[in-house]
């Protein structure tokens, strides 16, 4: 049995590598402890296991929408993922539905759905250019010196994100005891700043501000008792320069009292279509990228996180196996990542007609999928221990 795993976080494991339970605390000190077990836990997994996780898993997928209990990771694997992820882009306009076009309501209800099961949560926020009123991707206009303390739509700024506690507050269920529990979020704000792809990143704004943006964010959140969060910072893997990794990784750092997860984004090094480099250099650099990344988090005593990528519509063979595995169980340095999450599989592919990153029922790459989840070192819903206990 796989559990057997569990059983002693002192022991051996059967991937090699022993698994030292650390004194880790999240930056908060008033999360709740559904929250602090969560961290603990998950750190304690470091070096034996990490989480799988898909964005929008319950929502869509590649060919339905709106199917209770479906999943295109679970068609295709037998189990749904275990880390969800989802977006709250444009609640902050008061509209029911986010930019991937998926409503609140149902957002809300997978989210318990999942936690339920006993999945973990991750949330991010493409939220709209308050300038301009255009999409996260409206990088023409600069916008976060006016929303920063001091800045001339500072007010409004305070009511998107009143509207996000407004949501966050309804992220409690009772357990079977009766009890109401807050929901814990890995909560993943002014993600890929490092790029100029959106309108709060680099080029766009100072250092500086964006560190300011960063911090109000979570102080606001806190000061108003919102403490189910996590906070992940994410730069993207493609804008740092290798041999300055930890400089270029660092820009806009807010601090270590307003971080928890040590998270990166790569596409870059996982297939991506504008990257020429041979599929073996990438893995190469990406094993390099997920090391320099501990590196950090573990300086810093925090989680480290592949927070999204994936390798869109499977330009690589056998991808799961062959080039994300194993790159996460290269090293020891990359076996202390806790979690890897995949974007999105967008119905009928998309934009492009070939966005998604999870092969759906009966898709080619399916089998690699379903050997990918069989590693005693790949965690999804239906192997999960006890996370929040």
């Amino acid at each position: 049995m796989r559990y057997l795993v569990f059983m002693s976080l002192g022991l051996l494991f059967s991937i090699g590598v022993q698994a030292v339970p650390i004194d880790r605390e999240p930056s908060n000190a008033r999360a709740t402890a559904e929250v602090k077990a969560l961290y603990k836990n998950l750190g304690d997994l470091q070096g034996t296991a990490f989480l799988f996780g898909h964005q929008d898993s319950l929502a869509y997928g590649f060919d339905w929408e709106k199917l209770p209990d479906m999943s295109d990771v679970k068609a295709s694997s037998g189990s749904y993922p275990a880390l969800y992820g989802w977006d709250l882009g444009r609640i902050e306009l008061g509209e029911p539905e986010n930019v991937d076009g998926v409503s609140f309501d149902l957002i809300r209800d997978s989210i318990k759905a999942g936690f339920s099961r006993g999945g973990v949560i991750t949330i991010s926020w493409h939220i709209t250019n308050p300038v301009t009123g255009g999409s996260h991707s409206d990088n023409k206009t600069q916008a976060v010196h006016d929303i920063i303390p001091g800045g001339k739509l500072h007010p409004q700024f305070i009511a998107s994100l009143d509207k996000l506690i407004a949501f966050n507050e309804q992220l409690k269920i009772k357990n079977t005891d009766g009890k109401e529990v807050w929901i814990p979020i890995i909560f993943r704000p002014w993600h890929e700043h490092n790029g100029e792809w959106f309108w709060w990143g680099k080029g766009n704004t100072t250092e500086e501000n964006y560190i300011k943006l960063w911090r109000f964010t979570v102080n606001y959140l806190r000061k108003n008792n919102q403490h189910n969060l996590l906070f992940a910072y994410s730069p993207d893997r493609s804008r740092i320069d290798m041999e300055n990794f930890t400089r270029d990784y660092m820009w806009g750092y807010p601090g270590d009292k307003y971080v928890d997860v040590i998270g990166m984004d790569d596409y870059w090094d996982l297939g991506h279509e504008a990257n020429k480099a041979p599929t073996a250099e990438q893995l190469s650099i990406f094993i390099k990228s997920l090391e320099q990344l501990v590196i950090i988090a573990d300086a810093k005593n925090k989680l480290a996180a592949l927070t999204e990528g994936g390798n869109e519509a499977f330009t690589i063979k056998n991808f799961y196996t062959q080039h994300l595995l194993k790159g996460m169980l290269a090293t020891e340095k990359t076996r202390r990542i806790a979690y890897a999450m995949v974007w999105r599989n967008a119905t009928d592919g998309g934009y492009n007609k070939k966005h998604f990153y999870v092969p759906y029922k009966n898709h080619p790459e399916a089998a690699d999928f379903t050997q990918f989840k069989q590693n005693d070192a790949v965690l999804f819903e239906d192997e999960l221990p006890k996370l929040y206990e």
